[in-house]
């Protein structure tokens, strides 16, 4: 029996945009879907159930951070991160792999998912915090090692060394328990050359086929569902060909990772859904502005997750439908309309003048209302993307949407 069933439920005609349905242990995800990160177990500043009520239906937990802190096994023993965290919906975990990366081989180069940093960086915080909180990266850091076996590296908490291999990876995330799981890639900086790009793909393609065998020799294959990584940075061939290779291998569905230039994005997710089986779920790793989730599913991506919502929450920035505010701007101290026209907790209840008022005061509660409306907004964006493709009306919501919507 498989772990995972997909159904898609329609199609946009001239497109590779459809609807769909992800059938998990945990209940249904209702795709395309937009994914929020509970990095450690938790999302920012909300309680699952405050996650729950906003009607996310799944959410995506990070298997580096959990490995180092509480550790996988303290997981397992208190019966799975679903249980650990009181959260009853689908869950997936990532495979670490950006992580270790991006505390590793990229630390300090501000490079992130996308060339020019338009994604979020790895430990869900501005970098600064990083630099400054002792308690997030440890004065025995060291940058990460790669060879063709795995990686090491020292944990930013207090520089203890690690090591990673595909099997690792897999270990620890039937630990953890989460639904659906990702193979172990190594991701990129753009900025590498072709040739290191071409020789780090084969490398994943290798750790791809070993995360596979190593799942599929474990009874948590018959409850976990594993995603294989496409890579191949901005390049055409190194995309296509990792598409091809990976589409041969028996996963349940695929993750796109980075990375790329933003303005390549889309030529990329195009060159890799237009390979990958159809009937297997994509994912579309470390995407979540408004923006760029029309073009992911216009290509044909079913999942996506991104820190940006509750980051820029934190930092008293709002979505609302013409664009993103500021609420810490000195023009909304006497603004007593909600955040947007929005049904969302915090629209229904409060103002902005009030939020504005919890930012300048630091507040832990602005972060919570504006969260909330963050995630909200760009769940029910997505939402509404579903419906309008199952009413054969896509074309016509994205060109409203876009229309009012300032970047």
């Amino acid at each position: 029996m498989k772990p995972l069933k997909f159904t898609i439920e329609k199609e946009v005609a001239g497109a590779l945009a459809r609807a769909g349905q992800i059938q998990t242990p945990h209940g249904v995800i209702n795709t395309p879907a937009f994914v929020p990160v509970s990095t450690k177990g938790t999302l920012k500043s909300l309680t699952p159930e405050q996650l729950s009520d906003i009607d996310v239906e799944v959410t995506l937990a990070n298997t580096y951070h959990l490995y180092l802190q509480p550790g996988d096994e303290t997981v397992s023993k208190a019966g799975g991160l679903h249980k650990f965290m009181n959260w009853n919906k689908p869950l997936m975990t990532d495979s670490g792999g950006f992580q270790v990366f991006s505390l590793g081989v990229a630390f300090g180069s501000e490079i992130t998912k996308l060339a020019k940093g338009e994604v979020e960086l790895l430990l869900d915080s501005p970098r600064e915090e990083v630099k400054k909180d002792g308690r997030e990266i440890s004065a025995h850091f060291k940058p990460a090692k790669i060879d063709e076996k795995g990686v090491t590296f020292r944990s930013h908490i207090d520089g203890t060394a690690h090591y990673f291999t595909p099997e690792k990876s897999i270990e620890i995330q039937h630990n953890l328990g989460a639904d659906i799981i990702f193979a172990f890639d190594e991701c990129t900086s753009p900025q590498e050359s072709k040739h290191y790009q071409a020789q780090s793909l084969d490398r994943t393609h290798r750790w791809a086929k070993q995360s596979l065998e190593y799942h599929k020799s474990k009874e948590n294959c018959q409850r976990q569902a594993l995603f294989g990584i496409i890579q191949g940075g901005r390049h055409e061939d190194l995309r296509k060909k990792s598409a091809e290779v990976l589409a041969e291998m028996d996963f349940d569905g695929y993750g796109i990772g980075g990375s790329f230039a933003k303005e390549d994005m889309e030529k990329a997710v195009k060159w890799v859904n237009e390979i990958l089986p159809k009937e297997k779920p994509r994912h579309l790793l470390g995407i979540g502005e408004p923006e760029d989730l029309f073009m992911a599913v216009e290509q044909g991506c079913d999942l996506f997750d991104c820190v940006a919502p509750t980051r820029i929450a934190r930092n008293g920035q709002v979505y609302t439908k013409s664009g993103k505010i500021n609420l810490q701007n000195a023009k909304f101290a006497e603004d007593f309309t909600p955040l947007d026209e929005c049904n969302c907790y915090t629209c229904t209840n409060y103002t902005r003048a009030y939020l504005h008022h919890l930012f300048k005061a630091k507040e832990i509660l602005g972060a919570t209302l504006a969260s909330i409306h963050n995630i909200y907004f760009i769940s029910h964006l997505v939402k509404g993307m579903r419906q309008a493709i199952l009413e054969d009306n896509f074309e016509g919501y994205k060109r409203d949407f876009l229309s009012k919507y300032v970047k």
